[in-house]
């Protein structure tokens, strides 16, 4: 059988990428453009509006942040000059940097780093955990910023420069009064590149052009700390969402970058001027969401089942590839590089499976014969690989699944749906979440299992509790047993089944240089 990657590597292959009528070709040889195939379409451009990382990566462009984390985890003052906390901790004062600009004109003010703030805390788990602390947000004056805490919240600076979705950027504050749950016609920030929206053709092209405006740092590029430094003129992000046609196109010089090549075609660029490594080395936890909201997973004891079921090997195995310097299995809840990571009670994961003794814990458990309708998406490769190993695996342990494999859009609408299958909702999906958002509590979008919990509801208190916990503890030893007792409680409750810490390569044309260790950024990037 001829394989994708032996037909990619031929000619006529190449000839049809270059056929592909990529938006911009003009500008192909233009040293001051750089093309790059995102993940997938950039559906959602208001940062607050999705939690997926395309939009992340489309935010950092855009906006600026307060704070940025460096290699080290560590965040360092990116839109601050100097902050101050008083010795009770119960106050926060952040001076701006000067100088400060919007894309639009407009001078970057207190007033709108508080509006802008106040907005995401609306939508961000992170910034829910500081809400019950936070006695008063204001901006004395255009240049400074206070938080006034009932509370101690060291944290802060970590959390005003987090990685994980969503974003912290700053916008106007007449932006930034537009209701989280609305998505935003205007994208304005203070980043090094400002969003060109009159040349933006939904599925296919997003335009980004440098901020001539824009004062970086005098720092050295780190990760997100650092001086933000634009060296192209224009950026166009071309979705194709066939791999093979990226590839080509990729091969042909067609485009520049390639941000998650897939593990089949990666071979065909051994030999080529293309430079493929692993840029984000905190790597992304894949993950299967069950909804607690929908029979028959609002039953623990059924969500228990699933999981025993759960062989992450098969996993990794088809959204990674053999590989295993790609992945890492087994997986707990928490990213392994962290203090709270623990290895306790996951032997499960990686044992040969009894199917024909889950199928009967499973009516045990309560199962009815239920159609499973589970969420997927062709737009991920990785998540798409999810949804029919998970499809597999359920129908082996006698569940009945309808696997919908949808456009992301669809899919990401759909995740937020409570109503039943019928009215549109569903009962499980698979997903991944970036690794640096799962190195502690507040940041773990899939961890939070309360009133504020994401996509799939869980409700889990003794989870929240230990949250809490862990705001205020102490030392590293205390926050480790915090950890282990969350991971111990999530095995039993389940609020979401981790599938394996997984590293995507990307790939990119050999004469780019300065291609930060991190996800997706494009200031420090140069062509030689």
């Amino acid at each position: 059988m001829v394989e994708r990657r032996d037909l990619i590597k031929g000619s006529a292959a190449v000839a049809v990428a270059l056929a592909f009528g990529l938006p911009g070709r003009a500008l192909a040889q233009d040293k001051k453009v750089l093309k790059f195939v995102p993940q997938a379409d950039l559906a959602m451009i208001d940062p607050h509006g999705t939690p997926a990382y395309v939009t992340r990566n489309h935010a950092l462009m855009v906006f600026d942040t307060l704070y940025g984390v460096d290699s080290n985890n560590v965040p360092q003052p990116q839109m601050v000059e100097t902050g101050q906390v008083s010795d009770d901790g119960l106050l926060w004062t952040l001076t701006l940097r000067e100088g400060l600009m919007f894309h639009d004109g407009s001078a970057v003010r207190g007033a709108d780093v508080v509006a802008s703030l106040k907005r995401w805390m609306q939508k961000d788990g992170f910034g829910q955990a500081l809400a019950p602390a936070l006695e008063e947000l204001a901006a004395p004056d255009d240049r400074t910023v206070t938080f006034k805490l009932s509370r101690p919240f060291p944290l802060l600076p970590d959390l005003l420069g987090k990685t994980a979705s969503y974003s912290t950027g700053i916008m106007p504050e007449r932006l930034a009064a537009t209701d989280a749950n609305t998505p935003l016609e205007e994208i304005i920030g203070s980043g090094p590149y400002r969003y060109v929206m009159s040349e933006r053709i939904p599925g296919s092209l997003n335009v980004y052009k440098k901020f001539a405006e824009y004062a970086p740092r005098s720092e050295p590029a780190d990760n997100l700390a650092g001086g933000k430094i634009a060296n192209f003129d224009r950026i166009e992000w071309h979705t194709i969402p066939d791999p093979a046609t990226a590839a080509a196109a990729l091969q042909g010089g067609e485009v520049d970058w390639w941000e998650q090549p897939t593990a089949d075609l990666i071979p065909i660029f051994e030999g080529a001027d293309v430079t493929v490594a692993v840029k984000d080395t905190t790597g992304n936890l894949g993950l299967l969401r069950l909804n607690f909201l929908q029979p028959p997973f609002d039953n623990a004891k059924i969500r228990e089942v699933v999981l025993k079921a759960v062989n992450q090997r098969d996993y990794m195995l088809a959204a990674v590839g053999e590989n295993e310097a790609l992945w890492s299995v087994p997986q707990g809840i928490f990213n392994p590089k962290s203090a709270l990571a623990s290895t306790d009670g996951l032997e499960s994961f990686i044992e040969t499976k009894n199917y024909e003794a889950l199928k009967q814990e499973l009516i045990d458990a309560g199962y009815k014969g239920e159609t499973i309708v589970l969420l997927s998406t062709a737009d991920y490769p990785v998540i798409n690989a999810f949804g029919e190993v998970a499809a597999d695996m359920m129908r082996k342990i006698g569940m009945t699944v309808d696997l919908q494999v949808q456009d992301w859009a669809t899919m990401a609408s759909r995740m937020k749906n409570k109503g039943d299958p019928a009215s549109g909702g569903y009962h499980a999906f698979g997903n991944f979440s970036a690794g640096a958002g799962a190195m502690n509590t507040a940041a773990h979008t899939y961890l939070r299992a309360g009133a504020t919990a994401f996509d799939g509801w869980p409700n889990i208190p003794e989870i929240e509790d230990l949250r809490t916990a862990w705001l205020s503890a102490a030392s590293v030893e205390e926050q480790a047993e915090i950890g282990r007792k969350i991971q111990e409680v999530a095995l039993k409750e389940v609020p979401f089944i981790p599938l394996g810490l997984f590293y995507f390569p990307t790939a990119f044309k050999s004469d780019l240089e300065g291609v930060l260790d991190t996800m997706p950024v494009f200031w420090n990037v140069d062509r030689d």
